[in-house]
């Protein structure tokens, strides 16, 4: 098996446009949410949302470019350009066909999907945009960013829905392992913040209806009331170590283990006893050939809903028995939302800022204990070295992917 080192990363989020601004916010404990500016919500129960804040998709693209683009692809296209330029990656030194994309979306774009729908039943067939499919379609990220940057090795969409992220940057680490590629530029994208986005999770009671953006998104506090939609995108360089080591390129981690499952057990709700996402994690261990004690720091999927949470906590504390009481387990959500199909991706970046400065973020809003929820989840922030991180995805339909890192040496 070859050796994945970690590269190059880009972020687009609520709390910052840019690795570095969404890691200093993270840093501070600052939230991204707010009342939704999209569309008029006063016929929504659900109010608040974390939006991506003064994204210029010109900053990033020709205008021509950026015009073709639905925003879950352009958010896609942003970050890849960020994560390529920190890598330093010169294409024209590339074999373009051992580059490849790894980028999914969960859901695509409901907005496109929203006004042509409209334009059909007011004005028939014949208005609709001529580009609606491909604007629409989620595999649309990958192709974009590969188009974009001359990606020409294998070019994946993985649609998990909120595993999206994790499983994408699993299987790039798969396909360069396996020697299928070199260079993967994986991760995750979405924007959904839409009528039928928040009116769709709000009738499944998944979305928190708190108007106080400082109690909106509490992942594991007893007083929990649902996630917080948010959007945004996280992509990542992942290499092969000998390719990055002979272009003398700046290494932040290595990827190192990766486990995926199923519940097979209900369409929302996660497994109650936890066991799907427990081999996920066990999985991943067993890929990287370390030990449960090893493992002193987990970034939980964490929505702030009854059921993942508490499910959650059940499985960390099945994977790692007794051990479970000495994990740091804290959730970015907390202060991005939700990003479904780009969570764990930017949760990723997240992890490897956490692991390469010994800095665990807090979980904001963690102040009141649920008896069934007994680990520790980083009431406040913790300068504390960590030699592996695991982040946990959990998605709709039963879809489990935990993947770890490790500092990198030689």
């Amino acid at each position: 098996m070859k050796r994945v080192v970690v590269t190059g990363m880009g972020a687009i989020t609520p709390i910052g446009l840019g690795v570095d601004s969404y890691w200093e916010s993270l840093k501070q404990g600052k939230i991204g949410f707010g009342p939704i500016t999209k569309f008029d919500t006063t016929d929504y129960k659900a109010k608040l949302a974390a939006e991506v804040k003064d994204f210029n998709p010109k900053d990033y693209m020709d205008p021509k470019s950026a015009r073709r683009m639905e925003s879950f692809c352009q958010y896609a296209v942003a970050a890849a350009k960020e994560a390529l330029e920190d890598a330093k990656l010169d294409m024209e030194q590339e074999d373009p066909y051992r580059v490849g994309c790894s980028i999914g979306s969960g859901i695509g774009s409901l907005d496109i999907f929203e006004k042509d729908h409209k334009k059909l039943l007011e004005k028939g067939p014949g208005r609709l945009n001529p580009l609606l499919i491909p604007l629409m379609i989620s595999n649309m990220a990958a192709g974009n960013v590969s188009i974009q940057f001359g990606l020409k090795g294998k070019s994946i969409n993985v649609v998990t829905a909120c595993a999206t992220g994790t499983h994408s940057i699993g299987e790039a680490f798969r396909t360069i392992q396996y020697g299928d590629a070199d260079v993967m530029v994986a991760g995750g994208t979405e924007s959904s913040i839409t009528p039928v986005g928040i009116g769709g999770f709000t009738a499944l009671t998944a979305l928190s209806t708190e108007e106080d953006v400082n109690k909106c998104s509490l992942p594991f506090d007893k007083n929990r009331s649902g996630f917080v939609m948010g959007e945004g995108s996280g992509v990542v360089v992942l290499e092969e170590l000998e390719h990055a080591q002979k272009r003398g390129a700046k290494i932040y981690a290595e990827v190192i283990g990766y486990g995926a499952t199923s519940d097979a057990y209900h369409i929302t709700s996660p497994a109650e006893d936890g066991m799907g996402a427990a081999n996920a994690m066990l999985f991943a261990l067993r890929d990287a050939g370390i030990a449960k004690e090893e493992i002193t720091y987990i970034n939980a999927h964490g929505t702030a809903t009854h059921h993942n949470d508490l499910f959650e906590t059940r499985a960390i504390k099945t994977a790692f028995g007794e051990h479970a009481g000495n994990i740091k387990v804290n959730s970015t959500k907390s202060m991005i939302g939700h990003l479904l199909g780009a969570a764990g991706a930017v949760e990723f970046i997240a992890c490897v800022k956490q692991l390469t400065e010994g800095y665990i973020h807090q979980t904001v809003g963690y102040t009141t204990p649920d008896e069934e929820l007994d680990l520790d989840y980083v009431k406040e922030p913790v300068r504390q070295e960590i030699n592996y991180a695991l982040s946990n995805s959990l998605g709709f339909g039963g879809h489990n992917a935990s993947i770890l890192i490790g500092k990198y040496s030689e």
